[in-house]
């Protein structure tokens, strides 16, 4: 089989060497590509003969499926598969697998870490103290004792809710599907609204569908605490960006800390976000980890081998 990772991965050179012996020593073909390019014409070149193709977060659509006539196994390094058009794949009988739980660690840190930035602006007072300045009258305020609400109780909800219990939160949770785990660390399951109305701080952690496409919007935003914050280190366009850059420029919210937007950075500077007060905004960095990224590599390989195996 011919299998192409049109993507670096952050996979070092050698080991993208070492793989490529791997799989020619058990008779198939195996190219990369240290360089990462979106556009279709580059994606089509780089998968047009393949069987296998492995690829990250770079939106892939049937414009470029369709081109690519053998292509029967897609292995993503991703968790979420909003940016693949599934229906293609479903119609054509080509497998995905996604690069489940290679991120939790990561993202739940990230999640706590956007938490801890907001409520002592850490971002903000390290540009004070550079440009002369001091604390002056400012205070911050302590996870410990705070009610944070979850929204999404999967691995990552999950993993989020042990370091908070770690921190002495206490936890509300929503979710599609009620957990024994979650219920274990001691969480309360309740409504969305409910959970708006008594959180101090909510985070989100819910995949990208059509269920959940703008599950915060203005009506929920409406809901939370002058004094409470919104993180958001799942997909973009489950919050409504501009009802949240609108809540933070009324003072209705006291801060947000956002890792996801509706596109990839880089944004434009005219962003909502970019220009509301108390918003802590990082460029889609959740996953990146090197510890993430060495377990993403070895899932992607590992579902590439299984794949070719069953055949």
């Amino acid at each position: 089989m011919i299998i192409s990772c049109v993507e670096p991965l952050g996979i070092s050179e050698n080991h993208f060497k070492e793989l490529k012996e791997a799989f020619a020593a058990k008779g198939h073909s195996f190219r990369y590509f240290m360089d990462r390019r979106e556009d279709e014409s580059s994606l089509a070149e780089r998968m047009r003969d393949c069987d296998i193709a492995i690829i990250s977060n770079i939106k892939l659509g049937s414009s470029v499926l369709s081109q690519c006539a053998n292509l029967k196994m897609l292995s993503v390094a991703f968790t979420g598969l909003d940016h693949i058009d599934l229906a293609y794949c479903r119609q054509h009988n080509i497998e995905v697998q996604n690069a489940a739980g290679y991120s939790t660690t990561a993202v739940s840190e990230l999640a706590v870490g956007l938490m801890l930035d907001v409520m002592r602006k850490v971002t903000s007072l390290d540009g004070a103290i550079r440009q002369g300045g001091s604390r002056g009258a400012f205070l911050g305020r302590e996870l410990r004792g705070k009610t944070v609400g979850i929204v999404g109780t999967g691995a990552i909800g999950i993993a989020t809710m042990r370091l908070l219990k770690a921190f002495g939160c206490t936890l509300l949770a929503y979710s599609r599907t009620e957990r024994d785990e979650a219920k274990a660390l001691g969480a309360e399951y309740c409504s969305l609204d409910t959970l708006m109305q008594r959180s101090d701080i909510v985070t989100l952690h819910v995949p990208m569908t059509a269920e959940t496409h703008h599950l915060v919007g203005a009506a929920q935003l409406a809901l939370m605490k002058p004094t409470s914050i919104l993180i958001n280190t799942a997909r973009g366009n489950v919050v409504d960006i501009d009802a949240l850059a609108k809540a933070l420029n009324e003072g209705k919210i006291a801060g947000a800390g956002i890792d996801v937007y509706e596109k990839e950075p880089p944004l434009e500077g005219s962003h909502p976000l970019l220009n509301a007060p108390n918003c802590v905004a990082v460029p889609h960095i959740g996953y990146a980890t090197r510890e993430a990224f060495d377990i993403r590599a070895d899932i992607v390989i590992d579902h590439v081998w299984d794949f070719i195996n069953k055949q």
